[in-house]
């Protein structure tokens, strides 16, 4: 498994930001970055009001999450 991790900011307040980690199972660390876009446009069509500043992809033990 691999996290897709977006550093999120609201609109309304553009320096107060937050992370959010989207799992991808099944998803090698290559594949994360390069179908990494299509994931978060998805999410921000969800998300109104907020904007990406960031993304990254990782591994879950990596970022102190479990498995």
């Amino acid at each position: 498994m691999i996290l897709l991790i977006l550093t999120v900011c609201t609109l309304a307040q553009p320096e107060r930001c937050a992370e959010t980690r989207l799992p991808l199972a099944d998803v090698g660390l290559i594949a994360c970055m390069t179908s990494a876009q299509p994931t978060v446009a998805q999410w921000l069509d969800g998300h109104p009001g907020r904007r990406v500043a960031r993304w990254r992809c990782a591994y879950p033990e990596r970022e102190g999450a479990p498995i």
